[in-house]
């Protein structure tokens, strides 16, 4: 069976400061809190459609440093779920410097089965600098808690924050790395209207990262984490209306993470130098491989290239077999 998310968001919630990049009512499109009722309404939607393992997702605010009974109330909903086995668990994210065995021993007593953290970066100035709150010693504390109460531990970072830079995103992953999470999300930034970053970068004095950049570094990033054995679940902001008419500037692409695949497959070419090659690809990789537009085969052929691509089932998904002619 497939694997499914409830996604129940639940925005601002529990953050105590706006970080520089935040603004949820755009990221989530929604502005109001969910009641237990809307989680009820959620899972009953969701069952509907068969052939699916659900697990009820609380994301979009700190789930932990909310007002506690409220907490309570919206895990309490998702109980009769839980108990009768048509969902599986719950994931909720939420910040490190709002865990500790307290609130573990609740989530633990309430079914929650996955816990992500915002880490955002491993560098303390980067996180100084975007407001964030918290420091990288409680994010490594916080995970390594986690670990000890038998959640499954999900990390998220993100790329481009103000003061950030390539190097030093290279270094938070490898400590993200040092931490042993089943999954990472990573999130290129995305400069959004009313937020503190918008302001800097209006004046000038913060300068994002573009699409290519971040593709760029992902390429990088993406190998370092499944080497590693942990699964990078998202690699970008999810398609919203309300991103794209609140975007100021930023790496946000619908479909980033094909993006960056085509970008891994195309450095992979590029590693051999110029010349004739039959390319070998699994049919479900090829638009991939040629890139938006053909943006690949063209860059190729610009660069001296001479390629024949052949489509193959004995190719593993994004992955490709290079052959000389």
């Amino acid at each position: 069976m497939k694997k499914g998310n409830i996604s129940i968001f639940v925005p601002f919630a529990g953050c105590p400061q706006k970080c520089s990049f935040c603004n949820q009512h755009t990221i989530t499109g929604q502005a109001s809190q969910p009641t237990p009722e809307d989680v009820k309404r959620a899972v009953e939607t969701a069952l509907k459609h068969k052939g699916f393992e659900y697990e009820i997702a609380f994301f979009g605010g700190s789930f932990t440093a909310i007002e506690r009974g409220y907490m309570l109330s919206l895990l309490e909903a998702a109980q009769p779920y839980i108990k009768n086995g048509s969902v599986m668990g719950i994931r909720i994210s939420t910040r490190p410097d709002f865990i500790d065995r307290v609130v573990l021993m609740l989530l633990k007593e309430y079914g929650v089965t996955a816990i992500e953290l915002g880490a955002q970066s491993m560098d303390d100035e980067v996180l100084i600098a975007n407001r964030r709150g918290h420091t990288a010693k409680q994010v490594e504390e916080a995970s390594r808690l986690i670990k000890e109460y038998g959640f499954e531990l999900g990390l998220q970072m993100m790329t481009g924050l103000y003061l950030d830079t390539d190097e030093k995103a290279i270094e938070t992953a490898k400590k993200i790395i040092a931490l042993e999470p089943a999954t990472v999300r990573i999130y290129p930034t995305v400069v959004l209207k009313g937020t503190y970053l918008a302001v800097l970068y209006d004046k000038e004095i913060y300068k994002p990262q573009t699409i290519d950049d971040a593709a760029e570094l992902c390429t990088k990033l993406l190998p370092m984490f499944e080497s590693a054995g942990i699964k990078v679940i998202r690699l970008g902001l999810h398609s919203s209306e309300d991103i794209k008419k609140n975007m100021v500037a930023g790496a946000f692409h619908p479909a980033f993470g094909e993006i960056v695949q085509s970008r891994f497959m195309l450095n992979k070419v590029l590693a051999h130098p110029p010349g004739s090659y039959e390319i070998f690809v699994n049919p479900r990789s090829v638009s991939k491989l040629k890139g938006n537009q053909k943006r690949n085969v063209y860059f190729l052929m610009e660069q001296g290239y001479n390629i024949k691509f052949t489509v193959s089932d004995s190719v593993e998904v994004d992955e490709i077999k290079i052959v000389r002619r």
